[in-house]
């Protein structure tokens, strides 16, 4: 396996790849529902503001993806998305991604990353419920059940910043999640 820089590598085939991988961990209506929806996400990562690096297989199939958006100036990156072949979970293939984009990120000015991650199928603690009128007493409460992606972002050093209430229907928030990665010398 091998992680390199997506256009350095893109072609077609590499973009159905990549369609396909976050139509099927992101089906919902919150996500990609089409093979279509994935595909324009591919071509729109593509743009010269975007990170983006890809893992391969030993035959050069795409078995994960990162990406990211430059915001506030560049001081900030969204990250977007963070996909892995379900076939390569568990292989700490997520992690190995996410120190790559950090580094590159980095390397670009960058001082914090941050993503939102959607809990649309009781992945937490507040799934269902009215975060009104105080959301930030529920975020500070905030906690992983059923393997939400929130437990791998705060091994990787991210930290919950705030929640979106009610972000993908009642009772389905997203969660915004934040890291510094450059150090603090004041």
């Amino acid at each position: 396996m091998k992680i390199v820089n997506l256009p350095d590598v893109f072609t077609e085939q590499m973009a159905q790849q990549l369609a396909a991988l976050i139509h099927i961990a992101f089906p919902g209506a919150d996500g990609y529902p089409t093979m279509d929806s994935a595909h324009t996400e591919v071509k729109e990562a593509l743009s010269e503001d975007r990170v983006n690096f890809v893992a391969l297989d030993e035959l050069g199939d795409a078995v994960g993806w990162i990406g990211g958006i430059e915001t506030y100036n560049g001081n900030v990156y969204e990250l977007h998305p963070l996909v892995i072949r379900e076939d390569w979970r568990g292989q700490d293939l997520g992690t190995m991604l996410l120190e790559t984009f950090e580094k590159r990120v980095a390397e670009l000015g960058a001082v914090t990353i941050y993503l939102g991650t959607d809990d649309v199928s009781n992945g937490t603690n507040i799934f269902g419920l009215d975060l009104y009128p105080d959301p930030l007493r529920h975020a500070m409460g905030l906690e992983s059940i059923n393997n939400h992606p929130m437990a791998f972002y705060r091994k990787q050093g991210y930290v919950v910043v705030g929640i979106m209430p009610d972000a993908n229907g009642l009772g389905q928030p997203d969660i915004i999640m934040a890291k510094r990665i450059i150090s603090w010398d004041k």
